[in-house]
């Protein structure tokens, strides 16, 4: 009996929300019947694939990236497919629907703050099920889907598997693919029936300290905002205790804790960086994970993977769009010798 050909897997596949962000700073967030100045506006990437794909191109990933989802036949999707093409992001499967209009969102970023808040516009990606993909003809390493929550087709009920999204990935791990997901913050009580099926099938799972707290019931922070250091270790566990197979990274803007399925725990801090540094957040947790996945594939050590994310987070706060303060990744990492890390969350309190 002949023996199964091994193939040698190398890149990310990423799937999910591609979004145009029209990004528009503003002194101030209103209050309804109220003005905010805009001072300036620009366009930009959005969505976790988009993102994490941008950002990977820009760090110099030195391997293929390709994308998965849906677009528009409009402008703003032909904008998408010329952007990748200009990063050699591979568009084979990133499918044009004619039904539907590509998605975008409107940004408003805080001046002073880098707070945003999101008007968004489902468009094509509530339509993507990722029924086209060939998962056994992928040599990926990688497959990255984001973000649950807002991809509507896939957090539609499967009986199966709990959702269409987790048949997804099942789908993706089935192949020899490692699968890793990332969750939109929302409120809303959606949480454990649209992400904890997904974990089941889960490799690496990347998220936020409120997207965390959601899923898994647990207060991460106290009422005066200070992270809860012991509660987010909880958070870790509940998320591994549901089915992830390797690691769980929870990301907050004080830095990150990772916790992999045989239970090491890594802390890593974010950068001290001055307020005239940031000019918006939008990308930070986009950035952090393209670090993280390049780390992940490229087989680094978990601390340097995460100092390597939060160098990238570091950089796309020095832009109010996702990806445009993404560069070279060894310029990502040289913003740490001048804005050092914060002091070690495992040992104070915030």
């Amino acid at each position: 009996m002949m023996k199964a050909k091994k193939i040698s897997r190398r890149g990310v596949l990423g799937g999910g929300n591609w979004i145009i962000d029209r990004v528009k700073l503003i002194d101030v967030f209103p209050e309804p019947e109220t003005l905010s100045n805009i001072s300036d506006e620009s366009r930009g990437t959005g969505g976790s694939a988009y993102n994490i794909l941008v950002d990977l191109a820009k760090l110099g990933a030195g391997f293929p990236l390709s994308a998965a989802g849906l677009v528009g036949a409009d402008e703003l999707g032909k904008e998408i497919q010329k952007h990748c093409k200009q990063h050699k992001i591979d568009t084979k499967q990133l499918s044009v629907g004619k039904d539907a209009a590509t998605s975008y969102t409107d940004v408003m970023t805080e001046k002073d703050s880098g707070r945003r808040t999101f008007f968004h516009f489902r468009g094509a990606n509530a339509a993507w099920k990722g029924d086209e993909l060939d998962f056994s003809q992928s040599k990926a390493r990688i497959f990255h889907l984001g973000y649950l929550l807002l991809l509507d087709a896939l957090d539609e009920p499967n009986k199966k598997y709990g959702t269409n999204g987790a048949a997804l990935l099942a789908r993706a791990q089935a192949a020899g693919l490692k699968t890793s997901i990332d969750v939109v913050s929302e409120d809303s009580d959606r949480f454990s029936k649209i992400v904890l099926p997904a974990l089941k099938y889960t490799d690496y799972c990347i998220l936020n300290e409120v997207e965390a707290g959601r899923t898994t019931g647990f207060k991460v922070r106290g009422a005066d905002g200070e992270l809860d250091t012991v509660a987010i270790k909880h958070a870790a566990g509940e998320l591994l205790q549901a089915g992830i197979r390797e690691l769980v990274v929870i990301h907050f803007p004080e830095g990150a804790f990772a916790r992999t399925k045989d239970g090491i725990d890594v802390w890593q801090s974010s950068l001290k960086l001055p307020k005239k540094f940031i000019k918006g957040a939008a990308g930070a947790g986009d950035a952090f994970c393209s670090g993280v996945l390049l780390g992940m594939h490229e087989g680094w050590d978990l601390q340097k993977s995460l100092f390597t994310g939060v160098c990238v987070a570091a950089a796309s706060l020095s832009e109010p769009t996702c990806t445009g303060g993404v560069t070279k990744l060894e310029d990502c990492l040289a913003i740490a010798k001048k804005y050092r890390p914060r002091p070690k969350l495992d040992e104070i309190d915030y």
